[in-house]
């Protein structure tokens, strides 16, 4: 892990070589040869020079011009532009000139989380796919915000794509499929990370929580996964940089913890679109899938933070790709799961893209009916009953329940529950769950009960 003292002095050892000798003005993090800028959305470019220095930026037949701050910091934003897969270069002058080269112009996504998005994708002889562009931001905590960041962009081919993230790749190759226009993805990753590392300070300030806040599993309150640390040392150095929106996974490092997880990941979404100025844009994520192996703790501790995750649907343009019946190895299918999402709600692409969601229950001759939304063409269970389901009495004691559809609801009973009044499904860490529509997406776990 880099010392961020020593990145803090290299930065500012970087701005004074500049101010003392004259050199090309710097670009930020993400301005390096293969980048893709985002289409259709005014595109910041931003970086360091000598103070009061005059910078000019040109690209696609656009010149602006600013002046660099007191403290060498300048800002040019670029009109909107057309989706461009032909590379072109970005030049950036100031008394001496600086040439970014074979940029695109298409849609870039932040891919951001913990182990889940951060496992690279399986080498593929096949991954001939030129307009995808990865960006990979190498891993930094901060205990404030810094503007450096290591990475590179590169283009996916066979001897790439072995480090690209796994889920990003698949999302991204499924919207270059249907869109036909470049592809970027940023990889903001870190195995491990708790989401308060992900959180501003401005964030974690908001909630009443601190950027000292010691968490359960770090080596101290200081420690890299420390609160505010990767949103300082991952995120901060990305901004302003242009985007459609980002994908989310983590979860992991948080289980046992819903109550926590539901007040801050709302507030960290909020934050971050502040922070990167451009409204409410896409943010979508991964429920947790099941555990790998049997976990500690109580048997619906990853129930819980599901449906702490399930809470930030609330907010404006989010959206939720189900994981629980596929388990957390299946890259593939989550990253087709998240690029449905993104079909429909971002790009106006006629596609099903939720899967059955509790629509409510009531009680029926000693059963519950459970009433589900977006059931599409009906429900299924894979050929067999469907799983998972439980339901209890007033003494709030949960049997499992035998489960018949029926139409766009299912039937749930018990011998040992005559009079039913809670029922829930795949309310487990790791449940059989095979509840889908008809377009074979998977049924949320709910419970009806807040016991």
């Amino acid at each position: 892990m880099p010392d961020i003292r020593l990145l803090t002095l290299a930065a500012a050892a970087c701005a004074g070589t500049a101010a003392l000798f004259g050199a090309a003005p710097e670009l930020g993090p993400p301005f390096r040869d293969h980048a893709v800028l985002q289409r259709e959305k005014p595109v910041p470019i931003w970086g360091r020079a000598v103070p009061g220095e005059h910078v000019s930026v040109a690209f696609a037949g656009q010149r602006v011009g600013t002046t660099a701050g007191p403290d060498g910091r300048w800002i040019a934003v670029l009109a909107p532009l057309s989706a461009n897969p032909l590379g072109a270069d970005l030049l950036v002058a100031g008394k001496e000139s600086v040439t970014v080269h074979d940029l695109l112009v298409g849609e870039v996504w932040l891919c951001a989380g913990g182990a889940d998005m951060e496992s690279v994708a399986p080498e593929d002889a096949s991954a001939h796919f030129p307009l995808i562009r990865h960006f990979k931001v190498e891993r930094q905590a901060a205990t404030a915000p810094i503007s450096t960041a290591s990475g590179e962009w590169k283009a996916c081919s066979p001897a790439t794509v072995g480090q690209f993230t796994a889920v990003g790749y698949f999302f991204a190759r499924e919207l270059l499929s249907r869109l036909d226009v470049p592809i970027g993805i940023i990889n903001s990753s870190a195995s491990g990370s708790s989401l308060e590392a992900w959180m501003s300070p401005a964030a974690l300030g908001a909630i009443g929580a601190t950027g000292r806040q010691a968490l359960s599993f770090t080596p101290g309150q200081d420690g890299p996964w420390a609160p505010a640390s990767l949103f300082n040392g991952m995120i901060h150095p990305l901004l302003p940089y242009a985007i459609r929106g980002v994908i989310w996974y983590q979860g992991e490092g948080d289980v046992g913890r819903p109550a926590d997880y539901a007040v801050r990941f709302p507030a960290l979404i909020t934050a971050w679109r502040s922070h990167f100025g451009e409204g409410d844009f896409p943010f979508f994520w991964v429920q947790l899938a099941g555990p790998r192996s049997p976990s500690g703790g109580a048997a619906d501790a990853w129930a819980r933070l599901r449906e702490a995750q399930a809470g930030a649907l609330a907010l404006p343009a989010t959206g939720q790709a189900v994981a629980i019946d596929v388990g957390e190895t299946e890259r593939r299918e989550v990253g087709r799961r998240l690029a449905l999402i993104a079909k429909a709600t971002v790009y106006s692409i006629p596609v099903d893209y939720v899967g059955p969601t509790f629509g409510g229950s009531s009680v029926e001759a000693g059963a519950i009916r459970v009433h589900f939304d977006f059931a599409g063409d009906g429900l299924t269970a894979s050929g067999k009953p469907p799983q998972s389901f439980e339901i209890a009495g007033a003494d709030r004691v949960f049997h499992a329940a035998g489960a018949v559809i029926h139409g766009d609801s299912v039937i749930v009973r018990s011998p040992v529950v005559g009079q039913p009044v809670a029922v829930r499904y795949a309310w487990r860490n790791a449940a059989e769950a095979n509840l889908y529509n008809g377009a074979g997406l998977p049924a949320a776990p709910f419970r009806s009960d807040d016991w």
